[in-house]
């Protein structure tokens, strides 16, 4: 059966619709599209439950990117990123749906960033032209060394990944494509950051996304071992910058030495970022979109039947100041994401003592490591003045 596009709405209505969320829009509005659950892995923490063959549909997809793109202001941009279950499990799906929306942030004079969370095992025809798109930017999901990796992130039928994992990364380097490796530590793989790292630089990777099991208990020797790890990857990041970008120290970096960061819908949380199901069903973020059952407490109360935007989901609350307001890092913490949040305490304006001393440890490393770089730096420069 083919799939009809939807159709656009009738002429003047539409213009009127956008002319008015020009002027009461984002400046950046983040959409997740959630393609589909279906996913040819099987790794042990992934936090979107059992897997289904539930596939979004061309008119879901395309109703969910009109009502974003009617959220933007005159001028703005659209962060439309794909997301799975595996998302180039469905290559055609993808790429009709890039397709519309840049055709339509053309029409309606939009800006576009697009981004693709892969597991990296699907490689050829349509999913290697969407990997090496260069209006994409891809992110594969690769915990770094294959002991470390392959201990979590296994197929269906649990055989390793690793070495399929780092084949395709290394053939998007190859060609000039080398793509963001997204990590996950864990209290098991803690000690094995700076290993991880290594193994990712190996393979042409310089941008690295580091991230915590969230969902993981982590005691209180974790935790130890968690700072230790921080400060060994800080040592890491300093060795080699430029030319290496690990966001754990690259974000702090900027707001010590008072640099501007771009805008970002991240982390929006309903207020100007969404993510959508397969299902049509909305979320504040696809880490809570889990097995999109019914019931599920955190879909939003928003359709995307009909014309419209999603200028009405209302911003939930933020990260409390009863809860950090004394903290002496407050101004330049990272526990504002409401979703961080929600996964270890259950309330959106509550971090836990994981989160706290994560963001402190990245910090108090981050200065240290732009200290010694500036003692290095007049020690250099005081060597070079003449006699």
């Amino acid at each position: 059966m083919t799939v009809q596009w939807h159709k656009a709405p009738e002429a003047t209505r539409e213009k009127a619709r956008n002319s008015a969320a020009r002027q009461h829009g984002y400046p950046v509005f983040g959409l997740v599209l959630m393609v589909t659950h279906a996913c040819n892995m099987r790794c042990s923490y992934c936090y979107t439950g059992r897997k289904s063959d539930t596939v979004m549909s061309v008119e879901t997809g395309i109703a969910a990117i009109d009502r974003a793109l009617a959220s933007i202001l005159e001028g703005g941009t659209l962060e439309l990123g794909f997301f799975g279950g595996e998302p180039l499990l469905e290559p055609a799906l993808v790429s009709r749906l890039l397709e519309y929306a840049r055709r339509k942030t053309r029409e309606y004079s939009l800006g576009l960033s697009v981004s693709l969370t892969t597991n990296g095992t699907i490689n050829e025809g349509k999913a290697w032209k969407l990997l090496t798109d260069p209006g994409i930017t891809v992110s594969i999901s690769c915990d770094g060394a294959a002991c470390v990796h392959d201990a979590h992130r296994r197929y269906a039928g649990g055989a390793v990944t690793w070495n399929d994992v780092r084949d395709t990364i290394v053939r998007l380097a190859a060609c000039g494509r080398p793509p963001e490796a997204a990590a996950v530590v864990r209290p098991d793989t803690v000690d094995k950051v700076v290993e991880s790292l290594e193994a990712l630089l190996s393979m042409g990777v310089t941008r690295i996304a580091l991230s915590l099991d969230l969902w993981a208990e982590w005691t209180p020797e974790n935790l130890a071992m968690l700072e230790a790890a921080v400060a060994g990857c800080a040592d890491f990041w300093a060795e080699h910058l430029p030319g290496i970008s690990i966001g754990w120290y690259d974000e702090k970096a900027a707001l010590l030495a008072g640099l501007p960061i771009g805008a970002s819908a991240r982390c929006g949380f309903g207020a100007g970022e969404v993510a959508v199901a397969p299902s049509g069903r909305i979320y504040p973020c696809e880490r809570l979109i889990h097995e999109d059952r019914p019931g599920n407490p955190w879909v939003l109360p928003v359709s995307l039947a009909g014309c419209g935007d999603f200028l009405s989901i209302e911003a939930a609350p933020g990260r409390s100041e009863a809860a950090c307001g004394t903290c002496r890092v407050f101004p330049m913490c990272g526990t504002t994401c409401r979703c961080s949040n929600i996964v270890r305490t259950g309330d959106a304006s509550r971090p836990d003592g994981l989160l706290c001393s994560f963001e402190k440890a990245r910090l108090r490393e981050t200065a240290r490591v732009l200290k010694e770089a500036s003692a290095r730096l007049a020690a250099s420069n005081e060597r070079k003045v003449p006699q």
